[in-house]
């Protein structure tokens, strides 16, 4: 049964926080048209019972299909509903394109630093997928990414300026200053309503949010309960945060995650340093299926397709462990 008809689809619209706003939910193509940011905020916002979302990881990857490609985008979200982790660079002639490293060694046919072409000088390159095969795909700038993906999917920009290696200090004031340029009114970000930011810290979420930035979430740690106190005395609103634990679902973090579900607050982690690693397929979808039944909100993947076919609705991965509890005490 497709998962937005099922029962827990309705439980979702019966409670969304503010009752003038319509709580999006996947269509038949996957897509979920999210037309203001309000929208948005409910589409993050948890609801007992929802299904669990499968974000991809750099678009997602499959043989033939690169990381932050339009057409790796178009792949995996015909293949299940989504949303997308990307991340850019600056080119030298300061155009936004998507890459996740600094240099095009990886990813492309090209070498050297990203910063030092032109976009029109990176359009002689092409993109090869995760095992080395050359494709056809071009680097996409985000703006082409952005409209591809407006009032359809949404994203998570991950501003790799903040925590990588070799990035100056004055790199990095950039970064964050370009961000908030582009978020505050009349900026050309300004006018998407389904952009969530990774922040590596509170004080970065502080600097957009002290900005006046109010048109986008934060996906921000909260994997202890320091973290917790602080972004409960940091003055951001609980309905503009996404809550990451790390790899897994912490056990013993289970009194947290209940005071973020009852403030609203979804909960990712992210297993693209873990089950996303392990070669053999087959070992990989078990080891998903294990991360599923601990009940995630969200769980990031570097292979979302491997995900189809596994329950992502509550109800089945409840009677799951009904049934393996059963079988353990047999």
């Amino acid at each position: 049964m497709k998962r937005y008809f099922s029962i827990w689809a309705l439980a979702l619209f019966a409670a969304c926080a503010e009752p003038q706003v319509s709580c999006p939910v996947a269509g038949d193509d996957n897509a979920v048209k999210i037309s203001s940011f309000e929208e948005f905020q409910s589409y993050f916002r948890y609801v007992p019972g929802r299904d669990i979302i499968v974000s991809a990881h750099r678009g997602g990857m499959l043989p033939g299909y690169p990381e932050n490609c339009i057409a790796s985008c178009e792949k995996t979200l015909s293949l299940l509903p989504t949303f997308f982790e990307i991340d850019f660079s600056f080119t030298k002639d300061s155009v936004m394109v998507l890459m996740h490293d600094l240099t095009l060694d990886r990813t492309t046919t090209g070498k050297g630093r990203v910063a030092d072409y032109t976009y029109e000088e990176l359009q002689q390159f092409r993109l090869v997928d995760r095992d080395g095969n050359v494709t056809d795909y071009r680097i996409p700038t985000l703006r082409e990414v952005l409209e591809w993906g407006k009032d359809k999917v949404a994203f998570n920009f991950d501003n790799k300026y903040i925590n990588t290696a070799g990035v100056s200090a004055e790199e990095k004031q950039r970064a964050l200053d370009y961000y908030v340029r582009q978020l505050l009114p009349g900026g050309e970000w300004s006018q998407y309503h389904n952009i969530f930011l990774s922040v590596r810290s509170l004080d970065e979420a502080l600097h957009y949010w002290n900005a006046g930035v109010r048109n986008v979430m934060f996906c921000v740690e909260i994997s202890t309960p320091e973290h917790f106190k602080a972004y409960e005395q940091s003055g951001i609103p609980w309905n503009y945060l996404i809550a990451a634990s790390r790899k897994a679902m912490d056990p013993r973090m289970t009194e947290i995650y209940e005071k973020l579900h009852e403030r609203g607050v979804m909960v990712i982690i992210s297993v693209t340093g873990s089950d996303d690693r392990i070669g053999d397929r087959r070992d990989r979808r078990t080891a998903y299926m294990r991360t599923l039944l601990s009940e995630p909100d969200i769980i990031e993947t570097d292979y979302p397709a491997d995900f189809v076919g596994l329950p992502v609705d509550r109800e089945t991965l409840s009677l799951i462990r009904s049934r393996e509890w059963q079988r353990m005490k047999n």
